[in-house]
């Protein structure tokens, strides 16, 4: 039977539109990252550990060595103390050190700040527990206005009830253009639109140990699905 051109094309837009799941990490060892000696595979599992004999004088990131554009990342995280996060379309800005700059899915061991978007050496944070904003152009780039809407996402308090302390949590990042959206144990946390010439398209992954006091942060099941 022959299929009608236009039926054709159809098929061939869709077979591309299907993204398919990518694991970043192979549960050995760190191949496709690069960072400091403070992370390592220990069960199975990507760790950053600082100590207080060996502690890191600031942010240092392990970098994912590809960037990403539109995407659906997805990933198990584990934190003792301290605060951590993803960096997402995000630069290297010290290759040597491992600095990196750019959104920011965080999280932390503490009760305030996990699923927030930050955004590391830049602008800060651009959406609290629980927002739906609208990013646009401020003053000058660095502080942008920051549209906060009536009816946000949830209540800060409830999010952090779903998450588990010093326990494995799911968290799932979903950027399409400059629509941002992060979700923890299935909830949602942040809903952000950036319309600013700053809000970066494309950029790495990167996973963060943060400077102060001791700590680890463990990461596994990191799955990109990436779209058009």
């Amino acid at each position: 039977m022959k299929l009608p051109t236009s039926l054709l094309v159809l098929l061939a837009l869709a077979s591309t539109a299907v993204a398919e799941d990518k694991n970043l990490f192979n549960g050995k060892d760190l191949t496709g990252w690069k960072g400091l000696d403070f992370w390592s595979v220990e069960d199975g599992c990507i760790t950053g550990r600082t100590t207080k004999e060996k502690p890191t004088k600031g942010n240092t990131f392990l970098v994912y060595q590809d960037e990403v554009a539109d995407f659906e990342l997805t990933f198990k995280y584990k934190i003792i103390g301290g605060n951590s996060g993803v960096q997402y379309r995000s630069k290297l800005t010290d290759e040597k050190a491992f600095v990196v700059a750019g959104y920011q899915a965080d999280f932390e061991a503490g009760k305030t700040h996990s699923g927030i978007l930050y955004e590391e050496r830049g602008r800060g944070i651009l959406a609290q527990r629980g927002q739906k904003v609208v990013i646009k152009e401020g003053a000058t780039p660095n502080k942008p206005k920051i549209e906060v809407a009536e009816k946000g996402v949830g209540k800060s308090a409830e999010i952090q009830a779903k998450i588990k302390a010093d326990d494995w949590n799911d968290y799932r990042i979903v950027a399409k253009g400059g629509h941002l959206q992060h979700f923890i144990n299935g909830v949602q946390t942040i809903d952000v639109t950036d319309e600013t010439a700053l809000g970066a398209k494309k950029g790495i992954l990167a996973l963060q140990l943060h400077a102060g006091p001791a700590m680890v942060v463990q990461f596994k099941d990191l799955v990109l699905k990436e779209t058009k």
